[in-house]
């Protein structure tokens, strides 16, 4: 089979298309036949080695961790998916391997796949669907009547925490530029912040929850629009600690663990129409630099797939 391997730490032009032999599961673990998979930056920073204390690399090391496919095989300890179930997964960053024609993956990292959306859909669910659940509601207990700030309202964790925090009855606000307005107000951000032209910390005040995607000086300021007790979570850098307790807020970062039940939820409100994931673009597995290299520009409106 074909994959996009790495052989050493390195930037993305080292990234090779090998033909590598099929992987074969093991008592717990699936062979998935990959559909689409989905671009995080997580992937990028794995590639550079800038996350090598939290996820130790073994080379050569396939890419990958989101994807979407159809089971192929599975270890008699996994037998609850058979052949031909479609399924969404999130593979285990240290192993990797979705950016292949197959992949094996633990069987608790797998959900069913959303029927009401395509397989390419449902690949760019796992990880910012993930991470932005855990950020809401494991880490910073948002609430019904509360009010969010999202950063980056566009992108990939954005534009899903945007519509889980509508579903959970509150008033979202979000930063964007303004070629992505529309688009935010149309997943539900009852009030959008053009941050090319704005600054939000002059307009906003005794905010109850903030979710920084951007990290450095948007973090910084984002101290500033809480009120009293309000919770800052990062899902990009960890919070400086010095300023949450200068305003009198807990900060948090949020390190995303891979949620078999949390997916199956996500999944859920996907066939309940009340998610949608957003794709900006689709690249063939051989472009596969090429396609980090996009994601690197920081400007994609949603998702970047990869397909095999």
């Amino acid at each position: 089979m074909k994959a996009a391997r790495l052989h050493t730490y390195s930037d993305l032009s080292n990234i090779k298309i090998e033909s590598v032999v099929k992987p074969e599961p093991g008592p717990n673990e699936v062979l998935i036949r990959v559909v689409s998979a989905s671009i995080n930056p997580l992937d990028i920073k794995l590639v550079t080695g800038s996350l090598h204390g939290f996820f130790p690399l073994s080379f050569p090391y396939t890419l990958g961790t989101d994807l979407a496919g159809i089971v192929e095989q599975s270890g008699p300890l996994a037998a609850r998916w058979r052949p031909g179930d479609k399924v969404i997964a999130r593979a285990d960053p240290r192993q990797g391997g979705a950016f292949a024609e197959y992949v094996v993956v633990p069987a608790t990292h797998i959900t069913s796949a959303p029927t009401c959306l395509t397989l390419e859909e449902g690949s760019a669910l796992p990880t910012v669907a993930g991470v932005a659940w855990q950020a809401l509601f494991d880490v910073a207990n948002l609430k019904s009547g509360q009010t969010i700030l999202i950063h980056a309202g566009a992108g990939g964790v954005g534009s899903l925490a945007i519509q889980l925090a509508r579903i959970a009855d509150t008033r979202v606000i979000a930063t964007a530029s303004s070629s992505h307005i529309n688009l935010v107000r149309q997943l539900g951000a009852d009030d959008v912040i053009d941050y090319k032209v704005e600054d939000f910390s002059d307009r906003l005040r005794d905010v109850d929850v903030v979710l920084d995607t951007v990290g450095g000086d948007t973090q910084q300021k984002s101290f500033t629009v809480l009120h009293s007790g309000g919770f800052l979570a990062s899902v990009i850098s960890p919070p400086d600690e010095a300023l949450a307790k200068a305003h009198k807020v807990t900060a948090s970062f949020v390190f995303h663990e891979t949620d078999s039940t949390r997916l199956n939820l996500i999944a859920g409100l996907c066939d309940a129409g009340s998610l949608q994931a957003v794709i900006d673009r689709k690249f063939p597995l051989a472009e596969t630099r090429a396609a980090m290299s996009y994601l690197m520009e920081g400007h994609a409106r949603g998702k970047v797939l990869l397909v095999p």
